[in-house]
Parts: structure tokens; C-alpha cells; sequence
């Protein structure tokens, strides 16, 4: 048996048996929101704000780079009853970068959010091949990514995402937001800010119809629907990518830290 046959098969298993999850197929009202880039020392704290107003518990799934720098934030969103997922240490594309990195990104970003995450892992951009998949499994996630995305990122009309989220939404969905920002192009919103407005209305007209609970919980709902989640990342948006204060974006190994 050949190392490539080998590889196939084991990925086929670990694809039906685990896979990517994207939502929970279930007939109770829950759904996950998620937040990905955080903690941020500007949005964090009032996005932990509204949800404790909305009395809605969340996912956040963050960078180890940002959580080592902010490990009071780490402890108030855990105090609050979220959870915390690994989001790799500084965001690279995973497709990218060398299978030894990709470990060791993981593995930072574990060491930065101890003893507080859980064993979920989101891929950056939501960039993801079989490769870096395997990874993921191999030392120990399940890899969720979302169902309803807010593209919260792009700057749209607030009252157009919110219509949009709330049509998507369904029992089990996983949503996706950000509380921090991570590598942009110029043409995306730099701020949250429209972001925490969005939430709070999207809370709001939702909390009606459905309860807003962890990743974690939400498994617990019902049966998780797994994809084979192939994304790739083209050249030109990395060359387009800007650090948060507008720097071209530069990739480093994980651990090498940069003020930011």
C-alpha cells in the first residue's frame, strides 16, 4: 500500500467521520454566532457588553498573538460564559505556508489561549485544502467554519447585512462576525464599529425566535453537517492585504511578535 493511497483513504474516513462543520442539522431554536481576530482592546469589551444585554453566549475564535497581548480579555469573555477557539497565531493563509508552520501556528495560538480554549480550530480567510485539514485533525480539532457569513469586513449597508443574516439564519446555523481586524485590502472597513451595530439589531429581531448558545452547546443540538471545505487564496489579494494600521501585511513565523 502506497503512502498516496494511504493518504486518500485516511482522508476519506477522517472527512465522513469528522469534516469541516458548518452548522448543526436540528429542529431545537438554537444557532452559534462566532467572532473571528479578537480580542481587541477597542471592540472586545463592547461586544461583551451587548451580548450580556442580550443575555446571548457566543464563540469567539481568536488569535494567539492578539490573546497573548490582551490576556484580560481572554478571561472576561470566559467569564461571560463564551468560548474561545484557535484562529492560528497571526492569521497567514494555511494553504500558504509549510505543514511544519501550520502546526506550529496552531500550537502557539494553543499556548496563548491556555487554559481557557477549546479544541475548535477556524481557518484564517477560511482558506482550507485536504493538506491543512489533516493538520487540524491530526492534532486534535474539529474544524468549524460557518453557514451565514455577515461579511462584516466589506463595509456594506448595516440595515442590508442584518436583513440578510436574519433571512439566512435557520435552527443550527453558525454565523460569522468579527470583533477584531485581522489583514484587509484597502477597499474593506477597518473599524467594527458597524459591526457591534449589526450584532445588537441582529440579536435583537433573532432572540425572539432562537437562542443564542457556544459552538460547543450547539454540537450537543443535534447531528454536525461536515463538508470537504476546499478554499484557496488568490496571489493578488495577498499582495492587496494591509496590516490593521495600513502597513503592507508581512508574513511571519508564529512567535515572531510585531507592536500592533
Amino acid at each position: 500500500m502506497n503512502e498516496s493511497f494511504f493518504f486518500r483513504a485516511f482522508h476519506a474516513f477522517a472527512r465522513r467521520v469528522r469534516g469541516t462543520v458548518t452548522n448543526v442539522s436540528t429542529p431545537d431554536p438554537v444557532v452559534a454566532i462566532t467572532f473571528d481576530d479578537g480580542p481587541d482592546s477597542g471592540f472586545t469589551p463592547k461586544l461583551l457588553a451587548i451580548l450580556k444585554r442580550r443575555e446571548a453566549q457566543a464563540t469567539f475564535f481568536m488569535l494567539g498573538e492578539s490573546a497573548r497581548k490582551h490576556p484580560e480579555l481572554v478571561k472576561e469573555v470566559v467569564s461571560g460564559g463564551h468560548a474561545i477557539g484557535n484562529h492560528s497565531w497571526d492569521h497567514p493563509s494555511f494553504p500558504a505556508i509549510s505543514r511544519q508552520e501550520r502546526r506550529r501556528q496552531i500550537r502557539e495560538c494553543a499556548r496563548a489561549l491556555a487554559p481557557h480554549g477549546v479544541r475548535l480550530f477556524r481557518p484564517p480567510f477560511g482558506h482550507q485544502t485536504r493538506e491543512t485539514f489533516l493538520d487540524a485533525f491530526l492534532l486534535g480539532y474539529q474544524v468549524v467554519t460557518w453557514s451565514v457569513s455577515s461579511e462584516d469586513w466589506m463595509g456594506h449597508d448595516g440595515g442590508l447585512t442584518v436583513e440578510r443574516v436574519e433571512g439566512e439564519t435557520a435552527p443550527g446555523s453558525i454565523l460569522l462576525f468579527h470583533d477584531g481586524v485581522g489583514p484587509v485590502s484597502d477597499t474593506h472597513d477597518r473599524s467594527r464599529e458597524r459591526t457591534l451595530d449589526v450584532v445588537d439589531t441582529v440579536l435583537d429581531r433573532l432572540g425572539g425566535r432562537f437562542r443564542f448558545v457556544t459552538v460547543p452547546q450547539l454540537l450537543r443540538h443535534g447531528r454536525p453537517r461536515r463538508v470537504e471545505w476546499n478554499l484557496k487564496g488568490r496571489p493578488e489579494m495577498f499582495n492587496a492585504l494591509r496590516e490593521p494600521d495600513g502597513t503592507p501585511w508581512r508574513y511571519r513565523p508564529a512567535g515572531e511578535e510585531v507592536d500592533r
